[in-house]
């Protein structure tokens, strides 16, 4: 069944290319379909469209049909062309042809936007409930290891002293410049385009404030062209958000690796987060953050794929829109289990905690007895001259002890202050309309 079958056939290759992964990927908004039908035939009864009996036995039906998609029953049947034709026809089979009037003033354009912002706002509070969990045990481990010294690196080699207290502690403030992208795109996305019909209104009397109220938006994408024109753009934008937290993961797991090497070994991976080799016997591999790192190498090129698919074409719907799809909605559970493998690996790491005692490092106290010098009196020039002759005759003699105090440095984390930033941009997300919204309907009280 096609909501737009006519009295011809679409030759089945054609049908096969144009339908494409669709069924598969419409199974990722089934949930979402549901809530917005729920909304839009509300607002049918309150403008005549529908009589009070027929939405009390279409909102039932519906939160059936609910039900049976989060106990994973429901399926997109065999000819039947994509989430919305499946639960059309599943309340026409239930109610008759009661069934076939959820459709009016709206199209398959706007219903599917309403069903990907409904989907991308719940998916985005599920990865940044995971952000938070990673930058609170980063934030734990830079505490716990704050006196413990490391060698910092420009160009790969052996520059300054720094600390596990400031390499932990980066991950985390990088994390809060993420969230703060992960919230521009929740603002975005959590934007009524219902009612938009396909990108030109519709002449039924359509309350859509009320839509909008009911699926907890904060406001309504109003002008009806523009709404159409969103798809894809939401996309790109929230990949965007999602690439810059792959991008901080990416860059952690890089170190952890490097890290983790025998050449390094500043940490230790636990033994049940790393494999063996078929021919080595004392191999140890940390191939989970291998993958991480490519994983969300991956996501970071998704803001380029989505942008190449959409940038070019005019305003109105194209079909090219569907390949979006592919691309974008298992992204978030990909990321989302990079996140939480490299939050447990976090939590279990070992720390060496006697780097320093290897001379290959005392260089890193260069800069240090430069600074003491020129804290005595001694001008600055001079003073990195003066180290810099007892290093090349080998007399350099490091004071292991460092005493940096301005804030961020080894001796002044402000940890407290990256949370306070951390708390400030997450009470800004107002994750609790959503929530109460969609309880409401589901709920139906």
């Amino acid at each position: 069944m096609k909501l737009w079958q006519k009295n011809f056939d679409t030759n089945s290759e054609i049908e096969r290319f144009t339908v494409g992964r669709d069924r598969e990927m419409d199974l990722y908004l089934a949930q979402d379909d549901v809530l917005g039908s729920m909304a839009h035939i509300t607002m049918l009864e309150s403008i005549g469209l529908l009589e009070a009996d027929e939405l009390k036995q279409l909102l039932a039906e519906l939160r059936h049909i609910y039900a049976d998609i989060q106990k994973g029953h429901f399926c997109i049947e065999d000819g039947i062309e994509d989430v919305h034709s499946q639960v059309e026809l599943m309340l026409t089979r239930a109610l008759g042809d009661m069934g076939k009037k959820i459709h009016s003033g709206r199209s398959r354009n706007d219903q599917v936007l309403v069903d990907l912002r409904l989907f991308t706002r719940r998916q985005l509070k599920a990865v940044v409930d995971d952000v938070v969990v990673l930058f609170r045990e980063l934030q734990k481990q830079s505490e716990n290891y704050k006196h413990v010294l490391m060698p910092g690196y420009t160009h790969l080699q052996v520059a300054m002293p720094s600390s596990f207290g400031l390499w932990f502690g980066a991950y985390a403030e990088s994390l809060v410049d993420d969230m703060m992208m992960l919230q521009a795109a929740y603002r975005q996305t959590n934007r009524n385009p219902l009612g938009s019909a396909a990108g030109y209104g519709n002449s039924f009397p359509l309350n859509r404030s009320l839509t909008t109220s009911l699926l907890g938006f904060d406001s309504m994408d109003y002008n009806v062209v523009y709404a159409q024109m969103g798809r894809g753009k939401t996309e790109r934008n929230v990949a965007y958000a999602l690439a810059s937290v792959a991008g901080t993961i990416a860059k952690l797991a890089f170190d952890a690796c490097m890290f983790n090497s025998q050449n390094f070994a500043f940490v230790k991976l636990p033994n049940e987060c790393t494999t063996g080799s078929s021919i080595m016997p004392h191999k140890k591999n940390p191939d989970v953050f291998e993958l991480t790192r490519a994983k969300c190498n991956k996501l970071q090129a998704m803001p380029q794929q989505i942008m190449l698919i959409m940038n070019n074409l005019p305003s109105g719907y194209f079909r090219d829109l569907q390949i979006i799809k592919e691309i974008f909605l298992p992204a978030f559970e990909e990321l989302r289990d990079c996140l939480q493998m490299t939050t447990y690996i976090i939590s279990k790491i070992q720390v060496n905690e006697h780097i320093l005692d290897d001379a290959r490092y005392d260089l890193m106290f260069s800069v240090e007895e430069v600074n003491r010098r020129a804290a005595s009196g001694t001008p600055f020039r001079d003073a990195y001259k003066q180290v810099g002759l007892e290093i090349e005759a080998g007399q350099f003699v490091p004071v292991k002890e460092v005493q940096h105090t301005h804030e961020g440095s080894i001796g002044n984390l402000c940890n407290d202050r990256i949370a306070a930033l951390m708390e400030e941009v997450l009470k800004d997300f107002h994750f609790e309309r959503m929530i109460q919204a969609e309880q409401k309907l589901i709920s139906g009280e």
